[in-house]
């Protein structure tokens, strides 16, 4: 069995060693490039304070360099024996360059390494994920107005109501992914804060410029107090993980709709043939899976922070093992989620719209709301208004012409789709992910 990096004299029992290390090889596989990026900013501050020679600087910056290109391929692997992500690094280091490699770790701890490692996964992965939701609000909006005329029933308590429109109903998707963004960049700023430096929690004595790693890296600002830095921990992801949830929700809920209006006993929508899948029985089915899994997979998206929280919940300031835990749920999310969006975003560019739905007088009472407010608008008394279109509807002499004269700002005549991406973009540009962009470059020097 290889040395931990904390080993002394005393190898730790096999099993013990099996159920502390647990997942964390397959999870650290995520972190490998940002990692190394860590060690990059490090080292080249140890240079300038002293701790590093320029020349063994520059073999190390070179050697990284190798190890993140096989991180970015996907060539990087963590050997049997080795605990971590961090340990496999210095290996590597240590193998090629001898006792130089074991030099990186000065003023650090696996605490603060692991704190920026998951910083950078994350800020990476928010950007895939805020870039995947603006297409699909592309498409939604495109949809919106493609569709802004075509009449379908809105419904409360799954009764009808009153006369909605796809306008509407995917302009109404659009929008409330727009303040889900705004829950990502909030995220996306707490998470964008540097903790390098923190060591195990309580800082370091050696004289380290944290302002220097802080650039190097592009992160906004560092994470000041050393203990707030490793209380961070948990929190972050916990943060983050309620953004998750909040785009999760807004796709459910579409993806909810979507099952529901192709169903026959709706037809309002139909889902691309090729989108479908059928039945081993029923030669007619088109089933809509894949709005059915993404429901599912984005509710567990939904339960992320609880779990998180869970784990986190009630610990005291310091570091604790069980944080470790969180890289298991946390880590894959993703993935996870950055397949529901392409997926709806595909579904929903080639989804079919019934323009006819509103032919069935099962739907004329959505107009009744209207009725009630022409006789309103021509001086009947509101509440009289409304007595009488109810006493024709149950005497069966409810009739209107099926059209709606809505102009008020956001409704079926009024879209502001404009406003909806205005807005959007003006969150997308808060991001600011060149300035990471530009830093990552300039330290891998491409």
């Amino acid at each position: 069995m290889a040395q931990k990096l904390w080993e002394k004299s005393v190898q730790v029992n096999e099993e013990i060693d099996r159920f502390t290390v647990g997942r964390d090889r397959e999870m650290d596989l995520y972190l490998a490039k940002h990692d190394v990026l860590g060690s990059m900013a490090h080292i080249t501050m140890l240079e300038s304070i002293g701790l590093l020679k320029s020349d063994e600087l520059k073999v190390l910056l070179e050697e990284l360099k190798n190890i993140y290109a096989s991180a970015e391929n996907g060539d990087f692997v963590i050997e049997d024996g080795i605990e971590d992500v961090h340990s496999q690094v210095e290996l590597m280091l240590t193998r090629k360059l001898g006792d130089v490699g074991k030099k990186i770790h000065s003023g650090r701890s696996r605490n603060d390494q692991v704190l920026v490692d998951l910083k950078l996964f994350t800020r990476a992965q928010i950007k895939d994920i805020a870039v995947a939701v603006e297409d699909l609000f592309k498409i939604l909006i495109s949809q919106s107005n493609r569709y802004k005329d075509v009449l379908m029933p809105g419904y409360t308590h799954l009764q009808i109501a009153m006369p909605s429109s796809f306008g509407l109903w995917f302009g109404a998707y659009a929008e409330s992914l727009v303040d889900d963004m705004m829950f990502l960049q909030a995220a996306y700023k707490m998470c964008n804060r540097n903790p390098l430096g923190s060591a195990a929690g309580y800082g370091s004595s050696f004289p380290l410029n944290r302002e220097m790693t802080t650039r190097l890296l592009g992160f906004d600002s560092m994470n000041y107090n050393v203990v707030y830095a490793q209380m961070g921990r948990g929190k972050m992801e916990r943060n983050v993980a309620f953004a998750l949830a909040s785009i999760a929700g807004t796709l459910s809920k579409m993806a909810f709709d979507a099952c529901m209006f192709s169903s026959q006993n709706f037809g309002f929508v139909k889902l691309p043939d090729e989108c479908t899948t059928g039945s081993s029985i029923m030669p007619h089915k088109k089933n809509p899976d894949v709005f059915e899994l993404t429901r599912a997979k984005c509710n567990k998206i939904q339960a992320l922070p609880q779990q998180i929280m869970m784990i986190m919940n009630n610990l005291p300031s310091g570091y604790f093992r069980d944080l470790q835990i969180i890289k298991e749920v946390f880590l894959p999310a993703f993935s996870e989620l950055k397949d529901c969006l392409q997926m709806a975003t595909y579904i929903m560019d080639k989804i079919y719209v019934n323009e006819h739905i509103l032919d069935d007088d099962k739907y004329l009472y959505i107009f009744s709301v209207e009725e009630v407010n022409r006789l309103a608008t021509e001086g009947m008394p509101f509440r009289d208004a409304y007595k009488k279109v109810g006493l024709d509807i149950e005497a069966g002499k409810f009739v209107h012409n099926k059209q709606v004269h809505h102009t008020h700002e956001g409704s079926i005549g009024n879209l502001c789709n404009d406003r909806i991406t205005e807005l959007m973009n003006k969150v997308v540009s808060g991001f600011d992910f060149s300035k990471v962009e530009n830093a990552e470059k300039s330290l891998l020097g491409r």
